[in-house]
């Protein structure tokens, strides 16, 4: 097992599984993907021991409400020291992030789709200073983005599709000179955008809904590269066709 590189839990059940000595995994020197699906993680999984090498972990299902805070031994910087990316995705025991999250510097690709209970993003986000995608859609509790989304400069893609409670994008949104797209489908139609967004020279392409695309109109004709992309519902009546009611 020592050169096991990529570990998969699938648990089949309806309620998810208690997963038991976690720590173990540790073992596993050269582990660099994990992926659980429905399973209950216990508080300080990933920070109980290290996990040198692990590079990837994605989430499904799982309860992992406390996973990823530092424990009493270990931060999480020290626990995962080169983990690059983050994905959770219906995790709905999932009410905030840790603070320490933003301790990770190595990390690239932080996506949260579909939890339901997350309210908010931890204003230490701002430390994930080498984060390239940040994906939250569906994350429909979520009311605002901290101001130290401002620090992320090497931000390309930022998704907030789905979570209709941000209104706006915040001032310091004109820091991210490496953005390139913003996706933002299912975003409440009284979105509003600051005059910042006009520093955004590099910005290519925002994907958006009829309702919003029109906030974005006045500032095509100032941003060269921009291309707004509508997305339109396809409604496919093809199953009536000899069918019956």
């Amino acid at each position: 097992m020592d050169n096991l590189k990529a570990l998969v839990i699938t648990n089949h059940g309806i309620l998810p599984a208690e997963l038991t000595n976690f720590p173990l995994l540790s073992s596993l020197s050269n582990l660099k993907k994990i992926r659980l699906e429905k399973v209950s993680i216990p508080p300080c999984g990933f920070t109980s021991t290290r996990f040198e090498k692990l590079e990837k972990i994605s989430l499904v299902l799982c309860h992992i409400s406390q996973a990823l805070t530092s424990s009493s031994n270990l931060v999480i910087s020290e626990a995962l020291p080169n983990l690059m990316e983050i994905n959770i995705d219906y995790c709905n025991d999932l009410v905030e992030l840790p603070p320490e999250i933003g301790q990770l510097a190595e990390m690239k690709r932080l996506r949260i789709t579909n939890c339901h209970n997350l309210t908010a993003l931890p204003r230490e986000i701002g430390g994930l200073v080498n984060l390239e995608e940040l994906r939250i859609s569906s994350c429909i509790e979520i009311a605002e983005l901290p101001d130290s989304i401002g620090n992320l400069h090497k931000l390309s893609s930022l998704d907030i599709s789905e979570c209709a409670d941000i209104k706006r994008l915040p001032e310091q949104i004109r820091e991210l000179q490496n953005l390139r797209r913003i996706q933002m489908m299912g975003c409440s139609k009284d979105f509003e955008l600051p005059e910042s967004i006009l520093n955004l020279e590099h910005l290519e392409e925002v994907k958006c809904d009829e309702e919003t695309a029109g906030v974005w109109q006045p500032f095509v004709g100032f941003l060269e590269n921009l291309t707004i992309k509508v997305n339109k519902e396809d409604i496919n009546l093809n199953w009536l066709n000899g069918g019956r009611f």
